[in-house]
């Protein structure tokens, strides 16, 4: 059948060999082509057969799977390789990835993690495949998906030195409000790469598609901007999504020039580039509050968050960010005994926006993996969301007439100032 995937099989056992063969053998849409005992002989047989996805052993005699996976990259530049360990370790999945492999697979694995790995891999190469055929001179000249305006995109950072102050809800709910109020092509990164929510509030599966694959592969490619489309997700509220890795340990194959290529890469297709940044300083953290044209830095109405946002901007000013920090109070409300003007005279300067508190909304949205600024688009916290998305792109009128509603809101609504 002409739209089998070929597969060739790489490992040292025989029996092995024999086990992976008879499992392939009852997919339809998978033809095991071969199969090799070693790295060289790998190499030879890729030569001669040109399969679209190689499952290799990373531990062999002659030759490891990564040796081989580099050496095969530059021999078959169209198949794909699928490694296969008994060892799960972060360093052997991180060599595996930047030596060009597609997948990770640790031994044991069921028949259909196995065939899933191999169609998705297989699927991935097709449509970058398809993307580059149907380019033209002229997209090719150019980077892909420019902005019609010509202009890279923004890119928006929220960061906070304290957890638990909303950071990542405040950047989902940004996002969706500048996309389906102002109009704007937005991805939403989310850069807390061992435990990342995201995809918690947006109901989405990070399992195949994260940041973590993509980095390796920017890296290898040379920054190429048709890759990204494969790892960005689309999702229902108006957004793009590019999610956390699936498991914590993967986030050691995101090295801080990574994500600088990932984000040039998207502030050249999109108009807004929001990153969630994890609640402390890294290598990769400041990699992207470097790359930030606005860092949003939160902070709630508690003593330890006043205390570590002081600190922030001390820190903030020795690297240069003062001028492009913006801060955010979320959760204000002064029944809690401190009052926005105690939280300005503390840490010495003004707060730019401030979110109002309603748990209520938020926490029965995030429950359901809904964006409140859809679920509850006329409550005040959703009215500052889109006060602060406005703000961010500089349109005063439109903030002004943001403005005007939440009074009139603030007059009908009770709860909104609980």
């Amino acid at each position: 059948m002409a739209d089998q995937i070929r597969v060739l099989i790489v490992d040292d056992i025989p029996e092995t060999r024999d086990h992976l063969t008879k499992l392939l053998g009852f997919e339809s849409d998978i033809d095991v082509v071969g199969s090799a005992a070693s790295g060289a002989e790998a190499i030879a047989l890729a030569t001669s057969l040109t399969p679209d996805v190689v499952l290799m052993d990373i531990n062999m005699p002659d030759m490891d799977g990564i040796a081989a996976t580099e050496l095969l990259g530059r021999a078959v530049p169209t198949a794909s390789v699928v490694m296969m360990s008994v060892q799960g370790e972060a360093d052997y999945l991180r060599r595996s990835m930047l030596a060009g492999a597609r997948e990770f697979l640790v031994k044991p694995f069921s028949s259909d993690e196995l065939t899933a790995s191999i169609r998705q891999v297989h699927t991935r190469e097709q449509e970058k495949a398809s993307r580059l055929a149907i380019a033209t001179p002229s997209e090719a000249a150019s980077p892909v998906g420019t902005n019609p305006s010509g202009e890279p995109g923004l890119v928006v950072a929220l960061f906070s030195p304290k957890g638990g102050v909303g950071r990542t809800t405040v950047a989902v709910n940004m996002a969706v409000a500048a996309a389906t109020e102002l109009g704007k092509k937005v991805v939403l990164v989310d850069g807390s790469f061992q435990f990342g929510d995201v995809g918690v509030l947006l109901n989405l599966n990070p399992k195949n598609k994260s940041i973590a694959d993509l980095v390796p592969e920017l890296e290898q490619a040379g920054n190429e901007v048709e890759s990204i489309d494969t790892f960005v997700i689309n999702h229902s509220a108006g957004i793009r999504v590019l999610l956390a890795p699936p498991s914590p340990e993967m986030a050691e194959l995101i090295t801080p020039s990574g994500i600088k290529r990932v984000i040039e890469a998207l502030r050249l297709t999109h108009d807004l580039v929001v990153v969630d940044c994890t609640a402390f300083f890294n290598d990769t953290t400041l990699a992207i509050l470097d790359a930030a044209d606005t860092i949003l830095t939160m902070l709630s109405l508690e003593i330890t968050s006043i205390k570590n946002m002081r600190l922030f901007l001390e820190v903030a000013e020795q690297l240069g960010y003062e001028n492009k920090v913006r801060l955010i109070l979320n959760r204000a409300d002064s029944a809690l005994g401190i009052r926005v003007a105690d939280v300005e005279h503390s840490i010495g300067r003004k707060v730019d926006e401030t979110i109002v508190s309603d748990g209520r909304s938020v926490v029965y949205a995030l429950n359901r993996g809904v964006p409140f600024f859809l679920s509850n688009r006329e409550a005040q916290v959703s009215q500052d969301i889109l006060r602060l998305a406005q703000s961010v792109f500089g349109d005063k009128s439109q903030v002004a007439a943001t403005e005007d509603k939440a009074k009139a809101t603030n007059k009908k609504s009770l709860f909104a100032w609980r």
